[in-house]
């Protein structure tokens, strides 16, 4: 099978998988969302050292320990994801699983806004656009919630966020991924300890699959992120760009047609502006790489007649 071709084939499930989450969650009922969270930070690290152990791969971390700025960065996004993956816990039990799957429509709006105000980037007129529409979406939403989506808003700038704290580290995505669950070890077993202590905690007293469905938070948070940092140096960005959208219109149809969540008109007509704004930006986008690769192919060209004069 072509590199390319499994690249989109791994982007695909990893997709797929972070789609069908909101049908995991609720099934660790009665946990709560800060249990569930803890959980999957200690059990996402034992999966990731298992990982690491059959590859026998552990001398990145003595690098990594002399680089204090990378350690940094790591810890940060470690904060943040915690702060992306509790929410998106609670959202999802709390019977807001198609609001989450908003925030991860306009996240790809969300980064554009971050590459303006802290990278300085400048944008085309078509993304542009595409950032109003979205803006007049959350509008719209607002009003139709009666107050802001707060959970989309949290999801998007949170993974937003981490995305930018990991391309700023530098770090490949299974040995950033340990060390951030390193970081998380510590708070997590901390507060199941305490759950222990105080009668609190659901583990070990709600079944056997229970116990089984807990510790698979941690592989259903691993695998899909390895397909994901495989398919990432296989396929071009623009084609993952196309490819994220699996997952919020996986998670958007679990919310409408599983868990039947309300969707009065207004929340109909905030969503399709969401959605416009994004096929403006893919569009835009996509043009923009088809552009590239052309002033690309054509310079190759030029340079072989640049070589013989």
């Amino acid at each position: 099978m072509p590199d390319a071709r499994r690249g989109v084939l791994l982007g695909i499930a990893a997709y797929i998988m972070w789609g069908l989450f909101p049908l995991y969650w609720p099934l660790l009922k009665p946990s709560g969302a800060v249990e569930i969270l803890a959980h999957r930070m200690a059990w996402s690290l034992v999966i990731v050292a298992i990982l690491l152990s059959v590859r026998r791969h552990w001398s990145w971390m003595r690098q990594i320990v002399r680089q204090p700025a990378k350690l940094a960065l790591l810890t940060l996004a470690a904060i943040v994801v915690t702060v992306n993956w509790g929410t998106y816990i609670y959202a999802v039990n709390a019977g807001h699983v198609v609001e989450s799957a908003l925030g991860y429509f306009i996240n790809p709006l969300v980064n554009v806004v971050f590459g303006v105000v802290l990278l300085r980037e400048r944008l085309r007129p078509l993304q542009w656009a595409a950032v109003g529409f979205g803006a007049l979406a959350v509008l719209v939403l607002t009003f139709d919630y009666g107050r802001l989506p707060w959970v989309a808003l949290t999801l998007a700038v949170s993974f937003g966020l981490y995305g930018l704290i990991k391309k700023q580290a530098n770090v490949a995505a299974t040995e950033s991924f340990a060390v951030e669950t390193m970081v998380l070890l510590l708070p997590a077993l901390g507060y199941l300890v305490y759950l222990q202590a105080s009668g609190g905690t659901t583990f070990g007293h709600a079944g056997v699959g229970h116990v089984l469905l807990m510790v698979g938070a941690g592989a259903i948070t691993a695998v899909p992120l390895i397909c994901f940092g495989a398919a990432a140096i296989r396929v071009p960005l623009s084609t993952l760009g196309v490819l994220q959208y699996i997952a919020p219109i996986l998670q958007f149809a679990c919310g409408v047609l599983i868990a039947k969540e309300v969707m009065p008109s207004s929340r109909w007509i905030g969503f399709s502006i969401v959605w416009l704004a994004l096929v403006i930006f893919t569009y835009d986008g996509l043009r923009a790489a088809r552009t590239s690769a052309r002033k690309r192919t054509e310079l190759r060209a030029l340079q072989p007649e640049r070589s013989t004069t």
